[in-house]
């Protein structure tokens, strides 16, 4: 097929948001009897997931602090669950594991759970949590100074490159457009932005999307959007000139054993396992002390990495200028490094006893990659220059899957009240999101 000169409108990004709203946006103007598929067209510079997306670990959570968060995911784990085995997704569920520190913290997300009708339960003091996970999860359990348990009984987590070629198929399947080897290199704009231009040519359009992943920051600086803002806090309070966009290394790479080595007391797979603790860590290959800070680490067996998969805390790329090109596990700065394999190993070894002396099956590869984080380390998800659909997920992304499903909804007019907290303009009236106790970013 010939190289398009206009569609109206145009998707960037054949990762999980592009192709969500895509197809969501499909069906949204065939209901609507505004129009088909055919008016759509999703471009990528490389393939579909080629991005954070192809390579995310794939969990699905809803341990959030933030009501709004958690309200957002409770509606992408419902789009989850409309087509489970189509996106390979795996429903065991999700265990927040917790020291003192973060047990008010925690008892407020089980509680907003219950709100929402989102099935979990909380176990609460040392014993008890000890108790709860040697005679359910693992008998082998021996993590210290858990005083908290939250065990999601929904979300758990998907094969990330199935769920996003059933994506592309389902909006293949509406007459959507999807060409890959296009890499966008600016917008005409005038007021709005009239055309994306490109390397192959300049495509004229009505309305643009973007799933801008870790590219988020250059999407920004091509709509000519300012690379610092001030924003006012929940107190009123003004900080002047923040950086918009930071950059954080995500550490995740995978043990090489058999999935089936990390089955839980049934045989079966267990919940996704997320661990936060102040007891110290000592490595599992030398018994010296690698951090007696908080820390933390999440894990599953998986069977689409081979192993057992999880990662711990990302850091923050202290460069003034960062390439997120080449971008995964093909970039020469920004993978998982031996710091990494030596912290995670002895975490897991922490944590279970079976994982003690298997440090040296951690498998030695390019794993990890680059997220860029908007000044809260929250998502954005908005309309900038008039017509430009703007979905920012701080790397929040992949298991909000219906994301896309809520966008294609603003697009044709009906503005949805979970993206509400989202917006740019939270920066300027003092609606950033609430912070909390955990070592992680982005809970």
């Amino acid at each position: 097929m010939a190289f398009p000169d206009h569609y109206k409108y145009v998707v960037v990004g054949a990762g999980i948001h592009g192709l969500s709203s895509a197809w969501h946006l499909a069906r949204e103007l065939k209901s609507r009897k505004l129009g088909t598929g055919k008016d759509i067209l999703v471009i990528d510079k490389t393939s579909i997931g080629a991005g954070a997306s192809g390579i995310a670990c794939g969990v699905i959570r809803n341990n959030y602090y933030q009501a709004a968060m958690q309200e957002l995911i409770a509606h992408s784990v419902d789009v989850w669950e409309e087509d489970g085995e189509g996106y390979g997704y795996y429903p065991v569920g999700y265990m927040q594991i917790s020291p003192e520190s973060m047990h008010e913290d925690v008892g407020e997300i089980y509680e907003r759970q219950k709100e929402l009708g989102y099935e979990s339960e909380f176990i609460e003091g040392k014993k008890d949590c000890r108790r709860y996970m040697k005679e359910k999860v693992f008998e082998d359990w021996q993590a210290e100074n858990v005083t908290s348990i939250l065990h999601e009984k929904r979300g758990g987590y998907a094969q990330n490159t199935r769920a996003l070629y059933r994506l592309a198929d389902k909006a293949e399947a509406e007459g959507v457009r999807i060409l890959t080897g296009v890499e966008v290199t600016g917008f005409d704009i005038n007021g709005c932005v009239t055309a994306v231009q490109t390397r192959r040519g300049s495509i004229g359009c009505e309305y643009v999307i973007l799933g801008a992943g870790p590219w988020a920051a250059e999407f920004w600086n091509m709509l000519e959007l300012p690379d610092r803002i001030d924003i006012t806090d929940g107190e009123g309070n003004i900080h002047p000139s923040i950086k918009m966009w930071t950059y954080m290394c995500l550490q995740e790479g995978t043990l090489g054993v058999e999935p089936s080595y990390g089955m839980d007391n049934r045989g079966k797979m267990p919940p996704v396992i997320h661990v936060d603790t102040d007891a110290p860590l000592y490595s599992s290959e030398d018994g010296s002390l690698v951090t007696n800070e908080l820390w933390g680490i999440y894990y599953k067996p998986d069977f689409h990495f081979r192993g057992i998969q999880g990662g711990a805390m990302p850091y923050v790329v202290e460069k003034d200028k960062v390439s997120v090109d080449p971008y995964g596990i093909d970039s020469p700065d920004f993978i998982a490094g031996p710091e990494f394999a030596h912290m995670w190993t002895s975490a897991l070894a922490h944590c279970q006893r079976r994982y003690e002396n298997q440090f040296n099956r951690y498998r030695k590869e390019p794993s990890g990659g680059l997220g860029a984080f908007s000044p809260d380390n929250f998502p954005i998800f908005d309309v900038m220059r008039q017509n430009c659909y703007l979905i920012a997920d701080s790397s929040h992304g992949y298991k909000m899957i219906g994301v896309g499903k809520l966008v294609a909804k603003e697009i044709v007019g009906e503005q949805q009240a979970l993206l509400e907290p989202f917006r740019f303009d939270r920066y300027r009236s003092g609606k950033v999101l609430p912070v909390s106790n955990s070592p992680f970013p982005w809970s």
